[in-house]
């Protein structure tokens, strides 16, 4: 579609997200009476942490329906260093923490503070759709470092400093990633930090490990980190939207005041939630990863009896990015096809850079069954596919 003359050139630079696309055409579907199964998109099956929703519920009846410190509820921001200390390993001060409505606000956030316009920044690819519209959104520029499936889809090093230019302002780190599930060793993320550029690190779907992987985060190697977290993956609240950063005490000012004008505060009785969730919900988060770790092994186990190609299974996250190039077609078009003859919904590669194109994400964030029954629908509706 041409784009219009009124809008902001910059605005042609951010791309729709297909799995949701293609996730909202399956609803539809759903609505006019088709039984979609949906693997297409990170959504927790599970309701959060019951403290949580209490805790939520008793602020509501309480009143607190006000604004809150731009920076988040000091209690919260408290807790939340406390368990960067808890599951880092590295001490930081509560004045580090800002809290966000979502993760989303807290790149964008960064990015503001970072990134002028023909600024780079660079990350690994396949990577999460939403960094490099966030990038061009602030007149930046997105430089890849492509990872493959080989090797579990671990960042080179060298060729990440072979990006690096005077342009430079971040590396992004995402770890455990979203699409590929890659959890970056600790000497690659060593390596990273000692490249002397400011880290973006993603930690959304830290706690979500499974073989006995450990996540690094920078934060302890370069003084440059902004942690990247919240509560929507971890803790099942992605309709909450909590998230926060970790910075630099000296960004923090700057980062308050964008804050400020950009969201004014976070809603008090979700940060409410947030401080039970840390408080009481670690045995929810464990039963949670346990049962991802069932589910995966489902999915990874189905696929591949049906001849697909997951050279590693995933360490991290609750997805699997799955090489469809044998089936010749372009990975949104097999999506929609498969959305419409196997009644299942997938995240089409593409999405996920041109590295991506040919693969397809599926999601073992939905329950054991709903896995089997698509399973059971995509292996009578692949070969039907095939050139």
């Amino acid at each position: 579609l041409e784009h219009p003359r009124m809008f902001a050139e910059r605005t042609k630079e951010v791309a729709p997200f297909l799995a949701m696309e293609v996730m909202e055409r399956g609803m539809a579907m759903s609505r006019n009476g088709v039984d979609v199964v949906q693997l297409g998109v990170g959504e927790p099956d599970f309701d959060a942490p019951p403290a949580a929703v209490e805790a939520a519920i008793a602020s509501l009846r309480a009143g607190e329906t006000h604004y809150t410190d731009s920076r988040g509820l000091h209690s919260l921001r408290e807790a939340i260093a406390q368990e960067c200390l808890v599951r880092r390993g590295v001490a930081v001060d509560p004045e580090q923490v800002l809290v966000t409505s979502g993760t989303s606000p807290a790149i964008l956030l960064c990015l503001n503070l970072l990134v002028a316009p023909g600024d780079e920044v660079v990350l690994a690819t396949p990577h999460y759709p939403c960094y490099p519209n966030m990038i061009a959104a602030c007149g930046g520029r997105p430089v890849f470092v492509p990872t493959g499936p080989e090797d579990g889809f671990i960042i080179d090093v060298a060729k990440v400093r072979a990006a690096v230019t005077p342009r430079t302002k971040a590396i992004f780190l995402a770890s455990p990633a979203n699409p590929t599930g890659a959890v970056q060793p600790r000497d690659v993320v060593e390596a990273l930090a000692e490249l002397g550029v400011p880290i973006l690190s993603d930690e959304i779907y830290d706690g979500l490990t499974y073989d006995g992987a450990q996540v690094t985060s920078p934060l302890g190697f370069n003084e440059d980190t902004y942690v990247l977290d919240g509560f929507s993956k971890r803790y099942a609240m992605t309709g909450f939207r909590l998230g926060y950063l970790i910075g630099p005490k000296r960004a923090i000012r700057p980062l308050q005041s964008m804050s400020q004008s950009f969201f004014i505060s976070t809603s008090q009785f979700v940060q409410e939630a947030g401080l039970a969730a840390l408080a009481a919900g670690a045995g929810h988060v464990e039963m949670m990863r346990k049962e991802y770790a069932l589910r995966r092994r489902a999915l990874i186990d189905g696929l591949r009896e049906m001849g697909l190609s997951i050279p590693i299974d995933p360490p991290g996250a609750f997805y699997a990015l799955v090489d469809m190039r044998h089936l010749e077609r372009d990975s949104l078009t097999l999506c929609f096809d498969l959305l419409e003859h196997a009644h299942v919904a997938l995240g089409p590669g593409r999405d996920f850079g041109e590295i991506a194109e040919g693969f397809v994400r599926f999601s073992f964030a939905t329950s054991r069954p709903q896995i089997a029954e698509a399973l059971r629908r995509l292996a009578i509706a692949l070969p039907a596919l095939a050139p």
